[in-house]
């Protein structure tokens, strides 16, 4: 009788909590409030999907329920069936967070964060030196105005999908700490890869259109004379000094392992090459730079070109680079129908952005000979 009571006692306590939880979060489950959906971790989550095999219209478990989809009709440019359910957005930050740090570029980027799938941007490629755009005259007293009228142009930035597909064994589902370990870390990993490798390179043609692509960089030939598979002080001071005023202090160097080991080898002086102080201010998104040269650091970077080819050093301002992003950053979705007969299920990770270099060639000098980038690159030696 008494553990009748108990339990009866339990059940209404249980029921009084759930009444407490549906009035706070206004009428909602509180669990809709919960980015892992009362998941513990990532590998918990896989682990629950998988026992429910393709029970995707009704799991047994109710935090499945939530961001479960199962199109009926449906249009799509390509033909075939999607069902699953959708990944709770704390684990899907997770793998952005992997996208989003150590060596990558987007964050020097000018990024903006759409809500749409392409965004429009007012251009101004005139410069205050320049004949073209707003313009200021000295006037002498009661004299009429000089008119100008700017000269602006557009440019259309427009999603661009960068997606993940990663089958997964039922062994590997299985193993909660090994999935929860594993697949954010690499899909972020290439994701990040990737997107670094079309903001350099990018040819504009499905993906973005990259910074070192583009008419606006530059290429600083080697010295007369020099010799090839070397480096001359002034292939560097000729770097910095094609950039635009106030580029400077925004550029980073990019230079691959091949090339940082010769380049350690020779003595330009203490001026030159100089070690990363705990004060020095480093702009975010790349691993820890490996020194500074002529006061700005130094990356390591698997995406420039062989030593002694062009491109196997990069001066670059990425301030001059715009891109677009959606806001939620990565979205990942789930299914085991596809080969649920293997005992695999399918991740389908995507990461949506566009971006190109805002001006289209290099900048004229008003009173200077060469022209000048924010993209700069070293020329074949």
């Amino acid at each position: 009788m008494k553990d009748h009571l108990a339990a009866a006692a339990i059940g209404r306590a249980k029921a009084a909590l759930d009444v407490i939880d549906v009035a706070v979060s206004g009428g909602r489950p509180r669990i809709e409030d919960d980015p892992a959906r009362g998941f513990r971790s990532f590998g918990d989550f896989a682990r629950v999907v998988r026992s429910e095999g393709t029970n995707f219209a009704n799991p047994s478990d109710e935090r499945l329920r939530i961001g479960a989809a199962v199109p009926t009709t449906f249009g799509s440019e390509l033909s075939g069936v999607d069902a699953g359910f959708a990944v709770p957005a704390q684990f899907a930050n997770e793998i952005w967070t992997y996208a989003g740090t150590e060596d990558a570029l987007l964050p020097f980027t000018d990024n903006v964060s759409v809500t749409s799938n392409s965004m429009i941007f007012p251009k101004d490629e005139t410069t205050p030196w320049g004949a073209d755009g707003p313009r200021a005259y000295w006037q002498a007293e009661a004299a009429a105005g000089t008119q100008t009228k700017p000269k602006l142009g557009t440019a259309t930035l427009r999603l661009l999908k960068l997606m993940a597909f990663v089958p997964i064994t039922d062994e590997l589902a299985s193993d909660a700490p090994a999935m929860a370990t594993y697949l954010p870390r690499r899909v972020g990993a290439h994701i990040r890869w990737r997107a670094n490798e079309a903001i350099l390179f990018g040819t504009g043609n499905g993906t973005p259109l990259g910074a070192l692509v583009g008419g606006a960089a530059i290429t600083v030939a080697k010295e007369s004379g020099q010799a090839t598979a070397t480096f001359d002080p002034n292939n560097f001071r000729k770097m910095v000094g094609r950039m635009p005023p106030g580029s400077y202090s925004r550029a980073v160097w990019l230079l691959g392992p091949d090339t940082l080991a010769p380049l350690l080898g020779v003595n330009f002086g203490s001026f030159f090459l100089d070690d990363i102080d705990a004060d020095d201010e480093l702009p975010p998104g790349l691993a820890g730079p490996v020194f500074k040269m002529l006061g700005r650091p130094v990356y390591e970077s698997q995406h420039t070109s062989p030593f002694s080819s062009q491109g196997d050093v990069t001066l670059v301002d990425l301030s001059y680079y715009t891109t677009i992003s959606p806001g939620a950053g990565i979205d990942v979705a789930t299914s085991m129908h596809l080969w649920f007969d293997l005992d695999v299920e399918a991740y389908r990770i995507t990461f949506r952005m566009d971006g190109r270099p805002k001006i289209v060639a290099p900048l004229v000098q008003a009173k200077g000979s060469n022209t000048l980038s924010p993209f700069v690159q070293l020329g074949a030696r």
